[in-house]
């Protein structure tokens, strides 16, 4: 499954709520997200553009596989996380740094999510404050390979709807990495 995703700097999360509101987005809730990103031992994330994350939310955890992004103007790229059985992911760190993986950074954030149905397709709406990094709003959908470019049309058209504009391209662990820098 491919993720189509775009994500915006965020001044004032209280009016994108309202936004949110009156086109139909439904509030799921809020939740506190800690990922932590491992390198692989024989070959460079950052140069490959893929990413291996171990996610926590509340007492679930998540492994993720993120391939490289695909040329489009959203970010496109295919995704797979699955849960993890064991509620903690300081085990699985120890497993995948004994066999060469290296911890990157972790990534803390409080994101609030909404949900909205529209034309038949799913869209999640997230609006995150990341730790050292500020505010951010994501417009995000699944899409397979032969809808992919329906999904971007339609989240670019969405955030557009929302008055988004000056979609950040970088992850937030590229921005932590390059703001350390």
């Amino acid at each position: 499954m491919l993720e189509v995703e775009l994500k915006f700097p965020l001044d004032d999360a209280r009016s994108l709520r309202e936004r949110l509101v009156s086109v139909g987005a439904v509030a799921m809730g809020v939740v506190a997200q800690s990922d932590a990103y491992l390198n692989h031992p024989a070959r460079d994330f950052a140069v490959t553009d893929e990413a291996l994350r171990l996610r926590t939310v509340g007492d679930e955890s998540f492994v993720t596989y993120k391939g490289p992004k695909q040329g489009s103007a959203a970010k496109t790229r295919f995704e797979l996380e699955l849960p993890l059985a064991v509620q903690t992911t300081d085990g699985w760190t120890e497993i995948l740094t004994r066999l060469g993986f290296r911890a990157v950074a972790t990534v803390r954030k409080r994101r609030e999510l909404f949900g909205l149905e529209r034309d038949g397709r799913a869209f999640e709406f997230t609006i995150d404050e990341v730790e050292g990094l500020g505010a951010f709003a994501e417009v995000e959908t699944l899409a397979d390979e032969a809808s992919r470019d329906a999904a971007e049309h339609a989240v670019l058209a969405l955030a557009a709807e929302l008055g988004l504009t000056d979609a950040e391209p970088r992850s937030y662990l590229e921005m932590l990495i390059t703001k350390r820098s």
